[in-house]
């Protein structure tokens, strides 16, 4: 369950059966966000050559699964709405560290990025076994695995340069609070809602 703590109840597929072209929408925008995030990290830490090589191809994946989400909306006659806020990951964000060192920041950012990769791969794999949809059933399935290599990547660098920093431990509380905030979602047709 990529170390989270709570599932997303399965009824949560039914409510995204209701309105496929908003969780459409709101899929299409988390991609475009993964890949900005990424190259945000990028930017605040380009002194890691490995880690900018990494999430440079982490980018374009993003950009093309924004693609790919894009192109099923016009297959199915749908237009790409407005972006959407996205609430959970707005209050996933209050768990990072704002004032501590560049260094905790990083770890935080990186942890963080790791979390929203693992939520949205386990809601992608509740999405492939469940939705009755069989195009979008294995749409999904092949999302998740790529979003599963997406929080090894996160996840590992915050190990490889969290020196100093129990990465463990903060993973752990980050974990947690995750678990405390994901409680008021699952009630709407959007990745995280």
């Amino acid at each position: 369950m990529l170390g989270l703590k709570l599932e997303t109840d399965p009824r949560w597929v039914n409510i995204v059966e209701s309105n496929i072209e908003e969780i459409l929408t709101d899929h299409a925008w988390c991609e475009q966000k993964a890949a900005t995030n990424a190259i945000s990290i990028i930017t605040l830490n380009s002194e890691y050559t490995d880690l900018v090589t990494d999430l440079l191809v982490l980018a374009q994946e993003e950009l093309e699964h924004f693609q790919m989400v894009h192109n099923m909306i016009k297959k199915r006659g749908y237009k790409l709405g407005r972006e959407r806020k996205d609430s959970y990951v707005n209050e996933l964000y209050k768990f990072m560290n704002k004032g501590g060192s560049r260094l905790q920041c990083m770890v935080d950012r990186l942890l963080f990025s790791a979390m929203i990769e693992a939520r949205s791969c386990e809601r992608f794999k509740l999405l492939s076994k469940k939705i009755k949809d069989p195009e979008l059933s294995k749409f999904y399935h092949d999302l998740m695995i790529s979003e599963a290599g997406h929080y090894t990547t996160f996840i590992g660098f915050a190990r490889k340069y969290g020196k100093g920093i129990d990465v463990d431990k903060r993973w752990k509380e980050l974990v947690e609070f995750e678990s405390i905030v994901i409680k008021n979602y699952g009630k709407s047709e959007t990745i995280h809602g």
